[in-house]
């Protein structure tokens, strides 16, 4: 290990900013990934296939969107660095945008779902400049493997931070946002929600632009051989090459199919099957408590088991909750609420997948001669995104295929067709998401010689 890495330590205030982006993120996303469905069916008025339409459409070209960021943020370069000038200039458009999603506009029929789908491309799009800028920005503040899972653990710290407290006061200012005697949250509701997280997000993302310099920017691309400037299309090819990163990749996509397509249709088996609108107040801050707790356990979890090792025995632990949950859907809210906090428990894997990214970044460098943290991260934010796309489509179809019926009392054999969607089909997924982190080979020990090389200037090809 060089000097210079050993010496690294993980400042405080450095933590404290790079967490604050999260906030940000979070608080822009997380009306979207956990509402936007039931807004569109209850409130909008959208048909399940105008829903499904409208969310495979947005998110794969969002998906798409994003490798393209990052090949654009990896050539910037600006007296900001790489990637902050993006922290400045695109959260207040994230903003705007945000705003118009959660708006009822006065039209009918495909007019209504036209402006539903504008809008919801535009916040897409100003997220993934915000987001991807965000996740790149990481691997230019600091160099040690360590320092950066601690970094990412930070990150995971203020979603959890930020996501206890959104559950904990969404559902409730939802209804106190709306029309006085509304038993469940209505248009004006969200609409006022959603100007209040859009106000306060963008000072999140600038206090991440003003705190966390881009240190080792020039540092990690001096020069070499191969260092000549990539467009998109030769960038997409150059870092498909890199194939623990795609190991990677396609680990978190089947996992975020797994968690955030479970998270997203979580509301209607709250609402419908356990019966209380404001329960989901309750099941979703226990869970983010429980991500929190997780997630303050990252380093040592890391350390003991390494990144693959704790990754793979948290999906496993997630994996039982989901079966045990699916086994037993009517052994009562409290019973229920312990499963939830052990899945909680478990979502903390999020973040280590950032540090397997960032690792993986190194070993492109190593194995390719280039460094390329914006699309590296595009990659892993191009997955999940697809990953979301697919279950936004796919989960309110397979909701209208179990019986489902907005604003109505739900047969038996709907709900126990929304337990199989939100508990057995998950853990199906989260099974196989686990294959391919059996061939990932980036131990902490393979990093160091990975940058110990980097250092004095060596690569794959002088081996």
């Amino acid at each position: 290990m060089n000097t210079q890495e050993a010496r690294e330590k993980t400042s405080p205030k450095l933590a404290f900013g790079y967490s604050l982006g999260e906030v940000g993120c979070q608080m822009s996303w997380y009306m979207v990934n956990n509402y936007l469905t039931l807004f569109y069916t209850d409130i909008v008025g959208l048909t399940a296939s105008a829903i499904s339409l409208i969310m495979l459409i947005a998110r794969v070209w969002d998906a798409i969107n994003d490798p393209m960021m990052g090949s654009i943020a990896d050539r910037t370069n600006t007296k900001w660095g790489r990637f902050r000038p993006y922290l400045y200039f695109a959260p207040p458009v994230l903003a705007i945008f945000n705003i118009l999603t959660f708006t009822v506009w006065p039209m009918t029929g495909t007019a209504k779902a036209v402006a539903c789908l504008i809008c919801y491309i535009g916040t897409g799009m100003a997220y993934t400049a915000a987001s991807i800028a965000y996740q790149a920005l990481q691997n230019v503040i600091a160099i040690d493997s360590q320092v950066r899972m601690n970094l990412a653990t930070a990150r995971g710290i203020g979603s959890s931070v930020i996501g206890i407290i959104l559950s904990m006061v969404a559902a409730p200012t939802l209804l106190a946002l709306s029309k006085p005697g509304a038993e469940v949250a209505d248009a004006q509701g969200y609409f006022r929600f959603a100007i209040v997280l859009s106000i306060l997000m963008i000072p999140a993302f600038w206090a991440t632009a003003v705190i966390c310099k881009e240190k080792y920017t020039d540092q990690l691309h001096k020069p070499t051989e191969n260092s000549e400037k990539l467009g998109f299309v030769g960038a997409i090819r150059e870092i498909m090459k890199n194939d623990q990163l795609l190991l990677v990749v396609l680990s978190t996509v089947l996992g975020t199919i797994c968690v955030s397509g479970r998270m997203g249709l979580l509301t209607y088996y709250i609402i419908y099957v356990v019966g209380d609108f404001m329960h989901i107040a309750t099941f979703f801050t226990v869970m983010t408590v429980a991500q929190l707790i997780g997630t303050l356990f990252l380093p040592i979890g890391t350390k003991k088991l390494g990144k693959k090792g704790y990754l793979i025995f948290l999906q496993m632990l997630m994996n039982v909750g989901f079966l045990v949950m699916f086994l037993f859907p009517n052994a009562g809210i409290p019973f229920l609420l312990v499963v939830s906090f052990v899945c909680g428990l478990c979502n903390s894997a999020a973040s280590v997948c950032y540090g397997l990214v960032a690792d993986s970044i190194e070993y492109g460098d190593w194995k390719l001669g280039r460094r390329q943290e914006g699309v590296a991260a595009s990659m892993l934010s191009f997955g999940v995104k697809l990953a979301t796309a697919l279950c936004g489509s796919v989960g309110v179809l397979l909701l209208a295929a179990v019986g489902y019926v907005p604003n109505a009392d739900q047969t038996e054999a709907t709900r126990q067709g929304i337990n199989a969607v939100v508990n057995l089909l998950p853990f199906v997924i989260g099974v196989v998401s686990l294959i391919p982190m059996l061939f990932y080979k980036l131990d902490a020990k393979r990093v160091s010689e990975i940058r110990a090389d980097l250092d004095a200037g060596k690569h794959a090809w002088d081996q």
